[in-house]
């Protein structure tokens, strides 16, 4: 269903003007000036809304992330995890963005930065999908997980940056929610079943 509301709402940014859109997506973004004015409802909003205008490729993602979490957890969890990593993740690194603008790191028109979209949920659900991998091959992806999250970190990083690194390891802490969730999945099992 997500998905889809994503599908509605791009479709409805592409008929909005380029100047428009700006001014539309910076109502609804998790930016410091609307999380100090109304942080419930942007907190909620900025979710429902992709930046980038691009619907496609959140398809694979849902697929490949999303589905597979949603059916091991149950709806309930997948969404806690979900909702933790977005609501954390932005309190977190917009808290390290307004910590820079007040040290003199970053101008004060970042403020308004226009922040929007499902980034954070996706990296804490592909970082809990780590505890539904057995091991050793957990600890192949948990690597590339980290990797790919702290990576950006170390190339002039950005609060964006920030956010998904601290989206996945809230992810990796929802760890208690896979607990009785069945057994982990074995690569060597499923590549091993036609032919044995």
């Amino acid at each position: 269903m997500w998905l889809g509301v994503l599908f509605v709402t791009t479709v409805a940014l592409h008929q909005m003007s380029p100047e428009f859109e700006q001014h539309f997506l910076r109502q609804r973004s998790t930016n410091i000036h609307e999380l100090s004015r109304n942080p419930v409802r942007v907190l909620v909003a900025s979710a429902l809304w992709i930046d980038s205008g691009r619907w496609l490729p959140y398809i694979l993602l849902y697929t490949v992330f999303h589905a597979p979490v949603e059916r091991w957890l149950g709806t309930a969890r997948w969404l806690a995890v979900c909702a933790l990593a977005h609501v954390l993740a932005t309190l977190i690194s917009e808290g390290a963005l307004l910590k820079a603008i007040r040290d003199g790191m970053a101008p004060h028109s970042a403020v308004n930065t226009l922040d929007v979209g499902v980034s954070y949920a996706l990296a804490g659900v592909i970082a809990v999908l780590t505890y539904r991998i057995a091991a050793p091959w957990r600890y192949a992806y948990l690597l590339a997980v980290l990797v790919v999250f702290a990576l950006p970190l170390t190339e002039g990083s950005t609060f964006t940056d920030l956010g998904h690194f601290v989206s996945a390891l809230i992810g990796l802490a929802c760890y208690p929610l896979t607990r009785g969730r069945g057994k982990a999945w074995n690569p060597k099992e499923t590549l091993a079943a036609p032919r044995g």
